[in-house]
């Protein structure tokens, strides 16, 4: 399959004034596999009858694409990424997102990756060569391009089967309010994480452990950032709890070999500078929310819940957790929220909560 691919604001704007069917889908591609600062790389747009690439690497003006995210509805699939994207790189999300992952899961499909609707759906098995691909190399290869095109060219076909079976059992609502529900949970994310260092396993961790995660953690960072390369490229975040371990203990470290001398330089000075910290400002992790002591009832509200969930579950042939998740069920019983906090109304009457 070829694709034409959009590399001008002329081009651009020529695309978008043709009048669309009204359906309106999307997909986007990023380098965060092999870059530290990660850009939008590609978008793939189809109304169900023309497919087409955007470079935004090329284009200067995107102002035609984002007038009409702005102002219609859109398909994606699994879009939790995509909106952040959308929002960081183009300033827009459109106020209505339909995801197709979201729908399949609430017919019943069990493997809900995009490849795996294509063939379940439409019989097309599609080729994943290209998934981890550099996305800022130009030009891209015919693979490539055929890869990204895919993930819009489907989405049509896709879209309609998936609403006919949500309606055909009675689940469309269930879907509207759950599209609702999470791309407000995407926009209501911070921006920025407050202290990323805090990686998994540092809640394991006392003050000066914590001190030396801090001070590695921003030697990796910026390793990686002037490299330009992802922070796993330098090292991952188990090795950086094993060399955390290993300076607690007083053991001697061994560096990889193929780390050059500057960086290994910088790794000492870092921990070098670490011992130099006061320890009243060493730094401590917040204190974790308090879980109300359990009543008598506790274990016997989460059976109950976990049992009321599952008969639904397989009556309805779903997923148990996209009825309601352990951990919402937990907080519950312990009396720390109530149902509409945590869980939709088509959840809530589910339950019967």
């Amino acid at each position: 399959m070829t694709s034409d691919m959009i590399e001008t604001s002329e081009q651009l704007a020529e695309f978008f004034k043709v009048k669309s069917t009204g359906f309106h889908s999307l997909d986007t591609e990023a380098d965060s596999l092999h870059r530290y600062h990660e850009k939008m790389c590609l978008l793939q747009y189809s109304d169900g009858e023309r497919h087409v690439l955007i470079d935004p690497l090329a284009v200067e003006d995107m102002q035609p694409l984002k007038d009409l995210l702005a102002n219609n509805e859109l398909w994606m699939h699994g879009a939790d990424y995509d909106i952040t994207l959308l929002r960081r790189d183009l300033g827009v999300v459109p106020p209505v997102i339909w995801d197709t992952q979201i729908g399949a899961r609430l017919i019943g499909v069990t493997s809900f990756g995009y490849g795996n609707l294509v063939e379940h759906f439409l019989g097309v098995e599609l080729s994943k060569a290209s998934q981890k691909a550099d996305w800022s190399k130009r030009p891209l290869t015919e693979k490539m391009s055929e890869y990204a095109i895919n993930d819009v060219f489907y989405l049509k076909p896709l879209a309609d089967k998936i609403v006919h079976g949500l309606k055909e059992l009675g689940r469309y609502e269930w879907f509207v309010e759950s599209c609702e529900h999470a791309r407000a949970k995407v926009l209501a994310r911070p921006t920025a994480k407050e202290d990323p260092w805090r990686i998994q396993g540092a809640g394991m961790l006392k003050r000066k452990g914590l001190l030396y995660l801090r001070a590695l953690w921003y030697w990796r960072d910026a390793e990686a950032s002037e490299w330009d390369k992802p922070t796993f490229m330098v090292c991952g975040n188990k090795q950086l709890m094993s060399w955390v371990k290993q300076i607690l203990n007083g053991e001697r470290i061994e560096l990889p070999k193929h780390f050059r001398s500057s960086r290994r330089k910088k790794f000492f000075e870092a921990i070098e500078e670490a011992k130099k910290v006061p320890a009243e400002l060493w730094p401590t992790l917040p204190p974790r929310p308090k879980r109300r002591i359990k009543d008598a009832r506790f274990d016997q509200v989460c059976e109950e819940l976990c049992a009321k969930r599952d008969a639904v579950a397989a009556e309805l042939k779903i997923d148990p957790s996209i009825i309601i998740s352990k951990a919402v069920i937990e907080a519950l019983a312990a009396h720390e929220i109530e149902p509409a906090e945590a869980l939709m109304k088509w959840q809530i009457e589910l339950l019967e909560l």
